[in-house]
């Protein structure tokens, strides 16, 4: 086990925060995971840092989880099952099983992250979640050090939630997620506007999977910018979840506010809209701000530092409290 001593986090995080790990080690294997949480029970786990925002230095161990690999466990005519280990880049991967023509996970291509973190979040995009093609997620409990096994309901999944963010959290380490994904007559998602008209732009009529994930990326790259060019973590704000009459009341000062129906009885507002409503979209407060093109996402422009970050967070979650009576709900974990 090969510790190493103050360590920068600056490339081991898409924010680009330039914080201290006074500790770190870099895991390769499920055993190798097991001999560190066997020495050491207070740690720090770090996978493709995708979803976090560091706002200081880390005193505890930083455990890289850096496991790799992808194998398959079964398949049929229609259907295939794998297990991807933690330490795969999420983007690679879901080309890779397109190249196989594997569909199910097609529209969430280009998501930042590994696939170790892909549960806890349950990441979703255009009408997706990665829920519905997980079949089990297995682990490391760190107080006894043993493997340990999640079925798809066990993760008790949410809108970007699972166990793993509630109840477990800082409880286990996830070393490998297994997926159910489809061979042939593929299910194609292209409920959301923007994949419709995008592929109506490229005139494609009837699509493939590779089509659709072609249209995903297009669409994330023309409204989101490339964390290797600028610090950021995608969307930093949850969409809330409000009550009809709230929204009815909305609507009458906002007509053009645009909704998402959950049921007769509650809607989802798009943060973005609320964002940029208030007057946030695109303004820069020296080396951080506001995404331009894309009021959710927070960015780091250079040097700044997740304190920065994490206050202006606050100050939008204040301001759309004040004029919309909205709680935000940030949705990327701050390490306070």
């Amino acid at each position: 086990m090969n510790i190493q001593q103050n360590i920068s986090l600056k490339e081991y995080n898409t924010f680009g925060i330039d914080v201290t790990a006074k500790r770190f080690v870099s895991v390769e294997s499920f055993y190798e995971l097991q001999e560190v949480i066997k020495q050491e029970k207070d740690i720090f786990l770090l996978s493709g840092g995708s979803n976090m925002l560091l706002t200081g230095d880390i005193e505890k161990l930083v455990v890289h989880v850096n496991i790799k690999g992808i194998s398959i466990d079964a398949e049929s005519e229609s259907h295939v099952n794998l297990t991807v280990n933690a330490g795969e880049d999420w983007h690679q991967f879901v080309l890779w099983c397109l190249d196989q023509n594997y569909g199910g996970i097609e529209n969430l291509s280009l998501i930042p992250g590994n696939v170790g973190t892909c549960p806890i979040q349950n990441i979703g995009a255009y009408g997706v979640e990665v829920k519905d093609v997980i079949t089990k997620v297995e682990g490391i409990d760190i107080a006894t050090g043993k493997r340990i096994e999640f079925s798809n309901e066990q993760c008790l999944f949410g809108y970007r939630n699972s166990i793993f963010k509630n109840e477990l959290k800082g409880k286990c380490v996830l070393t490998s997620v297994s997926f159910r994904l489809t061979k042939k007559n593929h299910t194609l998602n292209t409920s959301y506007g923007a994949i419709e008209a995008e592929l109506n732009t490229q005139g494609i009529a009837s699509p493939t999977i590779k089509d659709i994930s072609n249209a995903v990326i297009k669409i994330r790259q023309s409204k989101l910018p490339d964390p290797k060019e600028i610090g950021n973590s995608g969307s930093f704000f949850k969409n809330p979840v409000i009550s009809t009459d709230h929204f009815e009341k909305l609507k009458e000062a906002y007509p053009n506010i645009p909704s998402y129906p959950i049921s007769e009885q509650e809607v989802k507002v798009p943060a973005g809209w609320l964002i940029e409503t208030a007057g946030f979209k695109g303004k820069r407060f020296g080396d951080f701000g506001v995404h331009k093109k894309q009021a959710l996402v927070l960015v780091n422009y250079g040097n700044a530092s997740g304190k920065d970050i994490y206050k202006l967070a606050q100050e939008i979650q204040q301001t759309i409290q004040n004029t919309f009576g909205i709680s935000l709900e940030i949705e990327v974990n701050v390490i306070r």
